[in-house]
């Protein structure tokens, strides 16, 4: 293999290059400039630069793309004579598996931007204010990602706790432009948000703030400047809470939860890296949530016999296995991170070094109710970690949340994380970070957890029933975030409201029937599906492309096919969106 990267990797590291000098949060995602104390410019303006980073790297890689097909024929010509004279061919594979990379890296490239501009054309930074996810939540998440070691670090902190107000500024500047434009999120969204702030700055409880909670930490010497710091972005947080309240609401009156087809089909694919077929997506989901509701009543019977589903899961959230304090749920669920490792490496997996190093931690007051993952520096030093949020409960039951920390863990998300940061070598930066498309990575944690049940990690009943339920609730996705967005009707033989149409309130009622979780989990997951459009899709959708991908290397492979071999290619190939994704899958 050559040593200097090829052409559309040079183009896409520049572009990784770029936006982390302009963007902090993604540079302190990967572990560069730990000196750094701005944070994110969110301002028109700010926003203005990131798109004309990406027209000028598609710029770019048009160019590289015209002067490949002028030269192409010569060198296509010359690998062919390369390869001939060596024995086995191995100079024409590895000059093969060099375009193949380079077709990978160039086609997510030019997907990614592509799809990055039409969001942006259209506006859509405008009015994106929601529970989870938007930039908003990086002023205070980019906290969570900074080193915390030495002084130093602390001084960083400090520094970058002073530019909250700043950060939140521009934000609220970009937001009541489109308050001048009638480009707003629903009231619904707005509100959730007003509640998380409350809880950021500790007003929700009368308690300290997050800020002030995290700085408890550091130096002595630096106390004085610290608890300034964290006072000045409380109050700021404060003072964003208020102006939601008294001025985007008022003016957000009136727009609908519902985002319409156009909307829609831009922002999902961006969460898939395809175009979407809402209407074979939705048809499709409804097939599995049949499936997999009998699927369910079996498990629920080896449970408690002659009881619904329902009544199943809310006895075992009553009388099954639980655990008590936060402490004690994270230990418990870090062990399960930890047994899944030694139990998989050298065996489905190759799992050493720094890929082992995992951690789990209770998420920050404000979170949404989802558990989520945050991966590692590109160097490891600081590792990849899974987050619980607890919501405000002390006792946990656990045959629910078995499977969610394969998912979020290994070999879910931090192995793939982990297994594409060690390839850097042979990926671009793009591939592992910026570009990485949510579908593939979802689909995969997804993926992850029907490995385990098929591997045999979850025999056990009330562990099984929790993992079924999971799945439900990555097909309740789509058919809802479809059915809502699109104002879909219900089908016939549905079992439930046939032919009524999506509302946020017929979505909550499908959920509570057909998922078990709480009302609180059940509200911030309806926020975030009307919130978020098209990204809650991705799970299962994800999951149907890999296990394609995976039974077509099986069918063509035959008896030659090994499972470790084809995780180990497929985890290291970089992301891809879900139109490549299963074909690139097949021929591993």
């Amino acid at each position: 293999m050559p040593e200097t990267p090829s052409t559309a990797r040079r183009i896409a590291d520049e572009h990784v290059a770029q936006v982390a000098a302009l963007d902090p949060v993604f540079s302190t995602r990967l572990g560069l400039r730990p000196e750094d104390d701005r944070q994110p410019d969110l301002s028109p303006e700010g926003f203005d630069a990131l798109a004309e980073r990406a027209r000028r790297t598609l710029s770019a890689l048009d160019a590289s793309e015209r002067e490949a097909e002028k030269e192409g024929a010569v060198a296509d010509g010359e690998a062919v004579s390369r390869g001939a004279v060596v024995e086995g061919g191995d100079v024409g594979a590895c000059a093969e598996a060099v375009a193949g990379a380079e077709r990978n890296c160039a086609r997510l490239l030019r997907e990614r931007l592509t799809a990055h501009l039409a969001l942006h054309e259209a506006g859509d930074h405008f009015r994106e204010l929601r529970n989870v996810g938007s930039p908003l939540h990086h002023v205070r998440g980019i906290f969570t990602l900074m080193p915390t070691d030495t002084e130093d670090d602390w001084a960083s902190v400090a520094g970058r706790l002073r530019n909250v107000p700043g950060a939140l500024d521009r934000y609220r500047a970009t937001l009541s432009e489109g308050i001048a434009r009638g480009l707003l999120c629903a009231p619904r969204q707005a509100r959730a948000v007003i509640g998380q702030l409350s809880a950021w700055t500790g007003q929700d409880t009368g308690g300290a703030s997050w800020f002030a909670r995290f700085t408890a930490d550091g130096p002595e010497r630096l106390r004085p400047e610290l608890d300034a710091a964290a006072d000045r972005a409380t109050a700021a947080v404060a003072g964003f809470a208020d102006w939601l309240r008294g001025t985007y609401l008022p003016a957000a009156e009136g727009t609908p939860d519902a985002v319409g087809r156009e909307r829609y089909l831009r922002s999902a694919r961006w969460a898939i890296g395809a175009q979407l077929d809402p209407a074979e997506a939705y048809t499709w989901a409804w097939e599995e949530f049949h499936r997999t509701a009998a699927e369910m009543q079996a498990e629920a019977a080896l449970v408690l016999p002659g009881a619904t589903v329902r009544e199943t899961m809310d006895h075992l959230n009553r009388h099954g296995h639980a655990i008590t304090g936060e402490e004690n749920i994270r230990s418990w669920l870090q062990q399960i991170i930890e047994e899944a490792i030694d139990a998989l490496d050298g065996t489905h997996f190759d799992i050493s070094g720094p890929l082992r190093r995992v951690e789990t931690r209770i998420a920050p007051p404000g979170s949404s109710g989802a558990p989520y993952y945050n991966g590692p520096s590109l160097d490891f030093s600081r590792p990849g970690r899974t987050y619980l949020p607890t919501l405000g409960q002390q006792t946990f039951p656990t045959w629910e949340i078995v499977s969610t920390w394969y998912h979020e863990g290994v070999p879910g998300h931090h192995l793939q994380t982990a297994l594409w940061t060690a390839a850097a070598d042979r990926l671009s930066r793009y591939q592992i970070t910026l570009g990485a498309v949510s579908a593939d990575k979802e689909g995969w944690a997804l993926y992850a957890e029907r490995l385990m049940d098929e591997l045999g990690f979850l025999t056990d009943p009330a562990r099984r029933l929790g993992y079924l339920d999971k799945q439900m609730l990555r097909i309740i996705r789509v058919i809802i975030d479809i059915g809502m967005h699109l104002e879909l009707a219900v089908p016939a033989g549905s079992g439930f409201h046939p032919g009524e149409r999506w509302t946020p309130e017929l979505a909550t009622a499908f959920m509570a029937a057909h998922h078990g979780s709480e009302t609180a989990r059940r509200t911030s997951e309806i926020d975030r599906y009307l919130g978020w459009p098209g990204q809650a899709i991705g799970y299962k959708l994800g999951e149907r492309a890999w296990l394609q991908g995976r039974e077509a290397a099986r069918r063509r492979c035959g008896a030659g096919f090994d499972l470790r071999t084809w995780h180990m290619n497929a985890l290291t190939q970089g992301s891809l969106g879900l139109t490549d994704l299963a074909d690139n899958l097949a021929s591993l």
